[in-house]
This record gives structure tokens, sequence and C-alpha cells, in this order.
């Protein structure tokens, strides 16, 4: 959290017009603490601070693929909320041609929610998931660029949004040469999702505050 402050007060200082990707971990938290530090100042622009999900969208598209037979390529999960624990919600119900059971959609839901940890064991405690992260953070940039020259991207991100009672929340985003462009509607919820949604917000307001009160109190 103080490496993200220190980084974001040296952007605000010298490029305060740069687009923020932020991926260290907990982006729940570290968000905010850019947006604050931004805003003290005087830099602050929604529009160009964001927080990089798409480690969750990968590993959700990881799952169902393999759990349909067919080329993660070949799939596009929406994933919303945060991007920790059980603040991750992949919307399965979106995906066509995907059946689960009720065992099933939990199983592979916990898992792209908790699939950090499943790294950190496999490693034996002595790492976590830099490859991975190191790969979502490459498709998230290449769009952004993209979007910068002019093409169409829609991709997760957890920005400032209003689409919750949620400051911060994650979902698809349309970017454009100026970063930010359109946050779009969430759409309705199945109802296995809306009962992780409804458990999810408290959690989700909880560590977007930490983040707040890190850099004022």
């Amino acid at each position: 959290a103080s490496i993200v402050k220190t980084l974001v007060e040296g952007c605000a200082k010298f490029c305060p017009d740069a687009m923020i990707a932020v991926i260290s971990n907990p982006v729940n938290s570290t968000v905010p603490i850019a947006a604050e530090v931004l805003k003290k100042a005087g830099v602050y622009n929604p529009k160009k601070l964001v927080g990089v999900t798409t480690l969750d969208v990968c590993r959700a598209n990881t799952f169902v693929a393999k759990s349909m037979g067919v080329d993660p390529k070949d799939v596009n999960v929406t994933v919303i909320g945060g991007h920790a624990g059980i603040t991750i919600l992949p919307l399965f119900s979106r995906v066509d041609g995907a059946k689960f059971s009720d065992e099933e959609l939990e199983a592979i839901t916990v898992r792209t929610q908790f699939g950090g940890d499943e790294v950190v064991a496999a490693k034996a405690g002595a790492g976590s998931a830099t490859l991975s992260m190191a790969y979502a953070g490459y498709l998230f940039t290449e769009n952004a660029l993209k979007a910068m020259r002019g093409e169409d991207v829609v991709q997760c991100a957890f920005v400032e949004s209003n689409l919750t009672e949620a400051q911060y929340f994650a979902s698809p985003v349309k970017f454009g040469k100026e970063g930010v462009e359109e946050i779009l509607p969430l759409g309705d919820l199945s109802p296995y999702e809306k009962q992780w949604f409804d458990k999810m917000m408290p959690e989700l307001k909880k560590q977007i505050q930490k983040g707040v009160d890190f850099v004022n109190k």
C-alpha cells in the first residue's frame, strides 16, 4: 500500500495526465489509495485510474472452457465486484452454451475467487501468481492501448462507479482515447449470482474504505 502511495505521488507530480492501471494487491484498497493521493494533488481524473482485474477473467475463462471442452480464447466471462476472494463474482450464467449443476457452479465460482491461493499452495508458499498476473497485465494494457488508437474495446476493470453502493466496482467498461469512456449497465444477475453479490458488497465497501483511510488517517 505504501509503495502504491509513493508511486502515485510521483505520477501526480510528473505525469498527472497519464492513465494509471493499478495491479498491485489488494486492488480493492490500492485503487482508492491512488485516487485519494491524486485528489490531494488536485489531479484526480476517474477516467484515468483503473484497477486491473483481468486475471479474474482469465481464470474464469480457463475453468469454464475446460468444463465445456472449448478453447479459453473462445470464452469471455464477465467478472464483476472486486479483486479479492468473495468480492470476485464471475457471471457464468451469461456464457452461451454453458450448463452447470449447482455443485459445478459453486466449485467453479469458488475456484475463480481463490485461484491465487491455489497457486501459493502449489508453490509451497515460495511465491504467488506472478506469471499469470504478468499475462493479465499485458492483456489489459494491450487493450487499453488499442482503445487509445481508436479501436472499440470493452473489458472488465475496477473503476469509480455508480452502478452499486460501492464507490469503486469492477464491471465491463468501454475504453477510449482518454481512458474510461463508459461504464456499461450491469444487467440482471441470476439468483445464484445475486446471493454472492449480497454477500460481497459489505466486504468490498470495507476494503475500499480501508484504502481511503490509509491516505487520510
